[in-house]
């Protein structure tokens, strides 16, 4: 794969950032432009491995070796066929995934991991310049129909895969438009919106039908779909988050990220948002240290916070791959966003105590603690602080669906954890019902849903027809 003595002639090379003072007025993704012969150059650093561990770390077993091999042979055309035979939206995964298969990489063992992620985005943006993404309708249909509630990732890759069986297809979105937490969870500085709209464009070509402002369980009731579809999958978010019950969170100014975040990008979209949360020239505390928390960071950035903390309960990591996590696990270790680029104080080891109100109902301050190691995180005596807050963010992630409304409704069975249980094909405890994606494994990746969301798509398809072509 790629050339043989490749990883020895070239260094691992990807995109630049661009300047702070500039992205940081704006919500355009961040990355410089970066030409295809670059793009060549580190798909030639590819090794013939004799087993690629890279594949390990992926969810969707993408044939990452294959496509390195066709991107450095100027064989872009076979690079998204094959790439497309495991993974429906390789644009989505090329920009917000955290790319697991680079930490599974065999060079990375002693060398920087092949640029993964930079190889299939740009393998996807180039089949999309090209026009070789196109409507792929199926040829025949089945007569079945199957109604996909929930717009995110995984309902999307579940919609296309049935749809192209021969399935009548219709997605539910309880937003105002399509794509779930891609639309309105990550910022467009990550990921502008076109990316989404225009697969929804093929998918629409397709045969796909969308409908939007479709609150099931709410405002359509769930016997409407299990009466008119002959299966139902669900495919929402695990959108229950983390709360933090300590005195003084009755007070205004303490907001959940997920709150925060699809206002703003509702704005970008051209939306007037009224009674917008803006962090403009407050002190700003976000309390989790997570991917939802650096989103929440790069947007109080972008509204020019006067300034920002971002907490996180666990200790700081080591700056180098943890002896915790060797090779070829998910290493261990601090990761820095563009968000922590741009500015603002990570502070780790730290436990919020209570909410300090300024005598009208609104927030002021935190009282904090400094805490050991989990699984205890014994606090530290004599460590308290104060800190200022006029806006307190909580992104300390999230415990599962909601249950009321559409859950409740069907009466299915959860885990655990309290999500939707199934069974290996996807079925819940209710004949006809699906689930996939966080509604079905709590929170989690972008490129686990579509994994998701595929696997669930042939668990229907089996179910509907008694046997599945579909991957």
């Amino acid at each position: 794969m790629g050339k043989v003595t490749g990883f020895m002639e070239h260094t691992r090379e990807v995109p630049t950032r661009r300047p702070v003072e500039e992205r940081v007025q704006d919500w355009f993704e961040i990355y410089q432009p970066f030409s295809y012969e670059k793009v060549r150059t580190q798909g030639a650093r590819c090794m013939d491995c004799g087993i690629p561990f890279c594949h390990t770390g992926c969810p969707l077993n993408n044939i990452i070796p294959d496509w390195n091999d066709f991107a450095y042979r100027d064989r872009w055309r076979d690079a998204i066929r094959v790439l497309h035979s495991t993974n429906n939206f390789p644009e989505f995964t090329g920009r917000i995934c955290p790319a697991p298969c680079e930490a599974a990489c065999v060079l990375g063992i002693n060398e920087p991991a092949v640029a993964i992620k930079l190889i299939e985005r740009s393998v996807i943006d180039y089949a999309w310049e090209q026009g070789w993404i196109r409507p792929e309708p199926p040829p025949v249909r089945t007569g079945k129909r199957v109604a996909i509630v929930g717009s995110g990732p995984a309902g999307m890759a579940a919609a296309q895969q049935l749809n192209r069986a021969g399935h009548s297809v219709t997605l539910y979105e309880k937003a105002d438009r399509i794509g779930g937490l891609l639309r309105y969870g990550i910022p467009d500085f990550k990921m502008e919106k076109h990316h989404i709209d225009r697969r929804v464009e093929q998918m629409k070509a397709e045969g796909v039908e969308f409908v939007v402002n479709a609150h099931i369980g709410v405002d359509v009731p769930v016997e409407e779909l299990r009466n008119s579809f002959d299966a139902v999958m669900l495919t929402g978010g695990a959108e229950q988050g983390r709360d933090l019950p300590i005195p003084g969170r009755d007070l205004k100014g303490i907001r959940f990220a997920m709150e925060f975040l699809p206002q703003q990008n509702k704005r970008v979209a051209g939306d007037d948002v009224p009674g917008q949360i803006m962090a403009t020239g407050k002190n700003v505390v976000i309390i989790g240290g997570g991917d939802t928390g650096a989103d929440c960071l790069g947007t109080s950035h972008r509204h020019k916070a006067k300034s920002v903390h971002q907490f996180e309960l666990m200790q700081r990591p080591p700056d180098e791959r943890s002896a915790s996590t060797p090779w070829p696990q998910w290493p261990l270790m601090l990761r820095q966003e563009s968000s922590h680029e741009e500015g603002g104080v990570r502070e780790f080891a730290i436990a919020t105590k209570e909410f300090i109100g300024d005598g009208n109902g609104n927030v002021k301050a935190l009282r904090t603690v400094r805490v050991g190691p989990a699984p205890k995180f014994e606090e530290v005596p004599g460590s308290e602080q104060l800190f200022d807050a006029d806006l307190v963010l909580l992104a300390m992630g999230f415990t599962g669906p909601v249950k009321n409304g559409m859950i409740e409704s069907l009466g299915v069975d959860l885990d655990a954890r309290g999500n939707v249980k199934t069974n290996d094909d996807y079925m819940s405890s209710v004949d006809g019902v699906f689930a996939a994606g966080d509604m079905r494994r709590g929170q989690s990746l972008v490129v686990w849903a579509i994994a998701e969301g595929r696997k669930a798509a042939r668990g229907v398809d089996k179910w509907l027809m008694g046997e599945t072509k579909l991957p």
